[in-house]
């Protein structure tokens, strides 16, 4: 049985899973939940992740879901290439890395979108919040250029865990509008990331899915379509300076929260 990847390609979490299977080797299908983002319900999907959340992957009878636990598992069935340093501080940067990425960094880009093609916000109140999503990558672009150094990629020498953690929320950033110089050393990284096939190829599903998302907004305005607001999210938009669109959003139901396990 083929390995499926359950996914949305604007998902950076999604795209982390891609990006690692095909830098080793590993044939995969990928499927996007039904009507995702309506908060309607995928049977087939949700025994893979009773969260509703993207990616899931299955393999044979596994199902696993969140990016990081399906990235230790292809680290461990798959060892080579092997995308994880092989020193344990080494490790832990990487995975310290991805953390940051996956909690700090994906709500700025998240935030924007809510902003720019959800409209949940517009004139002073959303350039308030876009400025404060600027001021915020830019603090973390300082973090990731000093982990970076004189190194060609984030593991050193070879790309790797961190790099395919960083590259999917750089390349959202620029997509913003906010993205990391191009001739900084973080820029720089990012055009060698970008000319990986792997990464390439994520970027493009992305890129092609953006084409989709000009009546979004109209969605949301008539209830069809509804956000999730997970922990980080939900923080990031309440010290932002957008608690009023949380409360709006409640009212008008057109957020949500994960699924409750049962």
């Amino acid at each position: 049985m083929s390995v499926i990847v359950y996914e949305h390609p604007l998902s950076p979490y999604a795209q982390k899973v891609k990006i690692a299977l095909d830098e080793k080797g590993v044939k995969y299908e990928t499927k996007m939940p039904a009507a995702i983002g309506t908060g309607q319900p995928d049977k087939e999907f949700l025994k893979a992740n009773p969260r509703g959340e993207v990616p899931a992957l299955l393999d044979g009878d596994a199902a696993l879901f969140d990016s990081t636990i399906i990235l230790e598992y292809i680290e461990d069935k798959w060892p080579e290439p092997h995308l994880l340093p092989k020193d344990p501080l080494g490790r832990a940067r990487a995975r310290t890395i991805e953390e940051v990425m996956d909690t700090a960094f994906e709500p700025i880009n998240w935030g924007m979108g809510e902003i720019r093609w959800f409209k949940r916000a517009e004139g002073a109140r959303a350039a308030e919040i876009e400025r404060r999503a600027t001021a915020q990558a830019r603090g973390l672009y300082d973090w990731l250029s000093r982990l970076l150094g004189d190194a060609e990629w984030f593991g050193g020498s070879r790309f790797g865990w961190a790099d395919l953690s960083v590259v999917p929320y750089l390349n959202g950033a620029r997509g913003q509008g906010i993205g990391p110089h191009e001739t900084s050393p973080l820029g720089k990284w990012l055009a060698r990331a970008n000319a990986r096939p792997s990464v390439e190829k994520a970027a493009k599903a992305a890129a092609d899915s953006i084409k989709g998302m000009a009546n979004v907004a109209d969605a949301v305005k008539a209830r069809l379509f509804k956000r999730e607001y997970r922990d980080h999210r939900l923080e990031w938009m309440i010290r932002s300076g957008g608690l009023d669109v949380v409360i709006e959003g409640i009212k008008s139901d057109t957020i949500r929260f994960s699924n409750e396990l049962s």
